[in-house]
């Protein structure tokens, strides 16, 4: 979902979230950072960038089967405690249909701008992962880290899915898959070649075998950019780019590899035509490959 293309309109966003539901898409998405510093400004400069969660909420209200991810929420800029309640409420309100997808983010001006530490933004979000499950299945959760401490306390509501909201991890560099084996249930990797994506996953199965997981225990879901439309020729073609049998065919070369679940997004704030894309997508994609 594009709220992070400045689309003017929410409600246009949101609508797209309605039409992947009805379209038959599996799941719907959204993206998250808090300012528009960096490289969001120089692409957004003021034109908005919607909050992922309220946003999220919203669509979950307008749906009723899509699963609802986060693609990826940055922790550190987040405080784990009240997040986990405001998850655990949206897991609730959706009836069980959220995907948590975290990562760690690359922003150090935003990380400035929010006051949090960029260099320990790593072990911060290791423990806010470690924070929000203690919360979401322990009755009398308790935690004595380097960030957070605290006992005695009850947390409620817990999520409707049990153990707990699924967490997947965003990121292809080594210290995400360290984290995917470590405490993902699922590995959320972006823009890859099935080539590039292969060498990740031998990487991801060495960290697994380290801690005594199996990689077929996890979800795999790649995110890339969609560019279906005509078919292109040549050594040029980047995956995910071309006629509708190029697509499929990048599919099922990226299933080969190990992905189960394709995160298809477009670069554009031109809602209409995303529409028209996904539309396209649904009548000659989605059934050759089902």
């Amino acid at each position: 979902m594009p709220n992070n293309f400045g689309v003017q309109d929410p409600h246009a966003v949101a609508e797209l979230a309605v039409t992947a539901e009805s379209l038959g898409f599996d799941s719907v998405w959204v993206n998250h950072h808090v300012l528009n510093v960096g490289y969001v400004r120089d692409r957004l400069d003021g034109a908005p960038y919607q909050d992922a969660l309220t946003m999220l909420t919203w669509v979950a209200a307008r749906t009723e089967r899509v699963r609802l991810g986060t693609s990826v929420l940055v922790l550190p800029y987040l405080h784990p405690i009240p997040l986990a309640k405001t998850l655990a409420t949206m897991d609730q309100l959706s009836g069980g249909r959220l995907v948590l997808g975290v990562g760690v983010g690359s922003l150090e001006e935003e990380n400035i701008a929010l006051g949090s530490d960029y260099a320990s933004r790593g072990r911060y979000s290791d423990e806010s992962i470690d924070v929000m499950k203690l919360l979401w299945t322990e009755e009398e959760p308790a935690y004595d880290g380097e960030f957070f401490s605290f006992s005695g306390v009850k947390a409620s509501p817990k999520p409707q899915q049990k153990p707990h909201i699924p967490i997947v991890i965003g990121g292809n560099r080594p210290p995400a898959i360290r984290r995917v084996a470590r405490v993902g249930d699922g590995w959320h990797p972006m823009a890859q070649s099935p080539r590039s994506l292969a060498k990740r996953f031998d990487a991801l199965r060495g960290e697994m075998d380290k801690v005594g997981r199996d990689v077929t225990e996890l979800e795999v879901q790649l995110r890339i950019d969609l560019g279906l439309g005509d078919e292109i020729s040549g050594d040029s073609r980047h995956p995910m780019q071309g006629s509708p049998e190029q697509v499929v065919a990048d599919i099922r070369a990226y299933a080969e590899v190990g992905v189960t679940e394709m995160i298809v997004s477009l670069s554009t704030n031109d809602t209409d035509l995303i529409s028209s894309v996904i539309e396209r997508y649904a009548a000659e994609v989605i059934p050759a490959l089902r």
